[in-house]
C-alpha cells in the first residue's frame, strides 16, 4: 500500500465538505503521517523513546529545588544540599543528551520520510493523464510540491515531537501539582474554563485564516509560474504594468489572509499570559497563606510556582504549535487530493507489450472530446497502411492534434476504436505504445543540459557518433559544431540559447534518434523559416523513410510530398487522397490550397 492511500477522501477532494477536525479525518491525517515513517520504524522507536525519557527529567528539576530548601537549606545539610546540587547538574547533562538525541532521531526519520514523499508525489504526478495537466495551472500542482511539502517538514521534522513532549509534560505537571497540594492546585485551575473557552475561540478562527493562507499562497506561485513562463509575451505587448497589477492583487490576498493569522495570535497568545499571571497570583497568595499558618512548606510553594509555569508553557506551545498543525494539515489535505487523482487513461488489466511494430494504423468510427464538452471528431474512419506518409490538413479546430493525441493515447476515444498492427489501443500498454512514435510538436522542448543529451533524451544509451549522425541527417550538425562546446555546449532553461528553428532541429535528431515506427509531426516545421525548412527537407526524407507518419502541417512543400492527404472539416473527414487527386475533386482541399498558394506566394 502506498504511503498517501490513508489520506482518501479527505475535505478537499473532488469538492467534499466534512469537519476538517473530525477524529475520522485526523486519524486519516496521522495515519499518512505513520505511513511515512513505517520504512524508518526503527530510528522512530527511538525518537519516541528519548523523547519520554527528556521529557521525564525535564519534570525533575522543580522538585529538587522543594529539596534543596526543604531538607537541605532549612535544615542546614550542607551534605544535603551538596547531593540535591549534583542532581541538578546530572539532569542538566541528561537533558542535554536526550534533546540533541530526540532531535537527531527526528529530523533524520522526517527529512527521509519528506524525501519520498516528493518522489512519490512527482511519480504519481508522470502517471497522471495529460488532461489533468491542461485543467489546472503548472504554478498550482508546482506548489504541492514545493510549498505544501515545506509546511510538512515543519510539522514532522519539529511539530510532532513538540507535540508530544509538551503533552506529556502538561499531564506529568498536572499529576504532580496535585500531588504537591492538592488544594493549590484546584485554586489554579479555575482559570482554565476561560482558557478552553479561549482556545476553543483561537482553534475555530484560525483554522480558517490558515487554510486561506494555504490557498492563497498556491495562487501566488501559479501566478509567478504564468507569468515568468510568458514573460516575452508580456514584454512584447507592454503588459508589464498589467500584470503588476494583477500580481499585486493576487499578493495582497495573500498577505490579508496572513495579516489575520498575525492578529488571531495576537490576541490568544497575550491572554494566555494574562490567565498564567492569574494563575501565579492565586498561587502566591492562597499559598503564601498556607505557609504563615504551618501546613505548606516554602520549598512546596516554590516547587508549585516553578511546576506552574510548566504547566502554562506548554499551553502556549501547543497553541503556537496549533498553527503550524493547521497549515500542515491543509498542505497535506493538498497533496493527498493530488495523490487521489486517478490517471483517465489507464492499462487495461489484460493489456499486452507490444513488440516492434509494422505501423498500421485504423480509425474505426471514432468519436471523441474534451471533459464535458461536445464532440470533437464525429465517427472518424481513417486507415494508414504502414510506411505512408498522411498529412492532416483543415482550419483551426477541425481536430487535426486531437488525432495525434488519440494516436499516443494521451485520451482515450468515447467510442470507436483505434487499431495498430490490429491490437486496440486500449489493450496494450502505454509504455510500449508510445516506445513506437516520435512526437516533434509545433515548438520542440529542450531541457536543461547539453545539445547531446537533449539528442538522445529518447535513446541515452546512444553513441556519440550516433548523436552526431542523427544531428546530421536532419541539418543540425553544422550549427550545433559553432556553438562554443559544440554538441556539449549547455542549452539552459528550455534551450534559450538557440534559436527557435535551431530547436526545432534538435528536437527533429531527437525524433530520428529514437528510431520510432511512428511519426508524428504537429506543425513541426512551422516555425522554421523557409530557408531552413529548405535545409531539412533532406533530413525529413530520411526521418519519414519507412515509417508511418502523421503530419499536421500547413507548408505546401510537407503537404504536396504526402502519400496520403486527408481533409477534416469540423471532425469528420471531406476528402482524402494524393495531391493531385484532391486538385482535381475541386473541393474544400482546392480552396485551402488555394489559400495556401497565396500565402506562400
Amino acid at each position: 500500500m502506498k504511503i498517501w492511500q490513508a489520506g482518501t477522501h479527505l475535505s478537499e477532494q473532488r469538492g467534499a465538505r466534512v469537519d476538517d477536525w473530525s477524529w475520522r479525518a485526523t486519524r486519516r491525517r496521522l495515519g499518512v503521517l505513520v505511513r511515512l515513517a513505517a520504512p524508518y520504524r526503527g530510528r522512530a522507536a527511538l525518537a519516541i523513546v528519548t523523547l519520554v525519557a527528556f521529557t521525564a527529567v525535564a519534570l525533575l528539576p522543580p522538585y529538587l529545588a522543594k529539596l534543596a530548601v526543604d531538607d537541605g537549606i532549612a535544615k542546614g545539610e550542607l551534605a544535603t544540599l551538596g547531593a540535591i546540587v549534583a542532581a541538578f547538574l546530572a539532569a542538566g547533562v541528561a537533558t542535554f543528551a536526550l534533546s540533541a538525541a530526540q532531535t537527531y532521531y527526528t529530523g533524520w526519520v522526517g527529512e527521509r520520510a519528506l524525501a519520498d514523499l516528493r518522489s512519490e508525489l512527482f511519480e504519481h504526478l508522470q502517471r497522471l493523464s495529460l488532461g489533468y495537466y491542461e485543467r489546472n495551472r503548472r504554478g498550482a500542482i508546482i506548489s504541492r510540491i514545493t510549498n505544501d511539502v515545506e509546511a510538512l517538514d515543519q510539522l514532522v521534522t519539529d511539530g510532532l515531537s513538540s507535540l508530544v513532549q509538551n503533552g506529556l509534560l502538561l499531564a506529568g505537571t498536572t499529576v504532580v501539582l496535585f500531588a504537591l497540594d492538592w488544594r493549590l492546585a484546584l485554586a489554579t485551575f479555575v482559570v482554565l474554563p476561560l482558557m478552553a473557552a479561549a482556545t476553543a475561540w483561537f482553534r475555530r478562527r484560525s483554522n480558517r485564516a490558515y487554510r486561506r493562507v494555504r490557498e492563497r499562497l498556491g495562487l501566488v506561485t501559479a501566478s509567478l509560474a504564468e507569468d515568468l513562463s510568458g514573460m516575452r509575451v508580456v514584454q512584447s505587448f507592454t503588459r508589464e504594468p498589467t500584470s503588476h497589477a494583477a500580481f499585486r492583487g493576487v499578493n495582497e490576498r495573500y498577505r490579508s489572509a496572513n495579516y489575520e493569522t498575525v492578529v488571531l495570535n495576537g490576541l490568544y497568545f497575550p491572554a494566555v499570559d494574562v490567565l498564567s499571571a492569574t494563575a501565579t497570583a492565586i498561587v502566591l497568595g492562597f499559598g503564601g497563606a498556607l505557609v504563615v499558618d504551618g501546613s505548606l512548606t516554602v520549598g512546596t510553594l516554590l516547587a508549585f510556582s516553578l511546576y506552574l509555569a510548566n504547566f502554562f508553557d506548554p499551553v502556549q506551545q501547543l497553541s503556537q504549535l496549533y498553527n503550524t498543525f493547521l497549515s500542515a494539515t491543509a498542505a497535506l489535505d493538498r497533496i493527498t487530493a493530488v495523490l487521489d487523482e486517478e490517471p483517465e487513461v489507464r492499462d487495461a488489466p489484460d493489456a499486452v507489450e507490444l513488440g516492434r511494430t509494422r505501423g498500421d494504423v485504423r480509425f474505426e468510427r471514432v468519436r471523441f472530446g474534451y471533459g464535458d464538452h461536445p464532440d470533437v471528431l464525429h465517427d472518424l474512419d481513417l486507415e494508414v497502411p504502414h510506411g505512408t506518409t498522411v498529412a492532416l490538413v483543415g482550419h483551426t479546430g477541425a481536430g487535426k492534434s486531437t488525432i495525434a493525441k488519440l494516436l499516443a493515447r494521451f485520451y482515450d476515444p468515447r467510442a470507436g476504436r483505434i487499431l495498430l498492427d490490429g491490437h486496440d489501443l486500449r489493450h496494450v500498454t502505454q509504455t510500449s505504445l508510445r516506445r513506437q512514435l516520435g512526437i516533434v510538436p509545433q515548438e520542440g522542448f529542450l531541457f536543461a543540459g547539453t545539445v547531446a543529451e537533449n539528442i538522445a533524451f529518447g535513446r541515452p544509451e546512444a553513441t556519440r557518433a550516433e548523436i552526431e549522425r542523427a544531428a546530421e541527417l536532419v541539418g543540425a550538425a553544422a550549427f550545433i559544431r559553432e556553438l562554443p562546446y559544440g554538441f556539449d555546449t549547455e542549452l539552459g532553461e528550455r534551450g534559450f540559447r538557440l534559436s527557435l528553428g535551431q530547436r526545432q532541429l534538435v528536437a527533429f535528431a531527437r525524433a530520428l534518434l529514437a528510431d520510432p515506427r511512428i511519426l508524428i509531426l504537429d506543425e513541426a516545421t512551422s516555425s522554421v523559416d523557409i530557408g531552413t525548412e529548405r535545409a531539412i527537407e533532406l533530413g525529413l526524407r530520411t526521418l519519414l523513410a519507412g515509417r508511418t507518419a502523421f503530419v499536421i502541417a500547413h507548408r505546401l512543400s510537407t503537404i504536396r510530398g504526402a502519400d496520403l492527404i486527408v481533409v477534416l472539416d469540423h471532425g469528420r473527414v471531406v476528402e482524402q487522397g494524393t495531391h493531385e487527386e484532391l486538385l482535381a475533386a475541386r473541393g474544400t482541399y482546392m480552396r485551402l490550397y488555394g489559400d495556401w498558394a497565396a500565402d506562400a506566394a
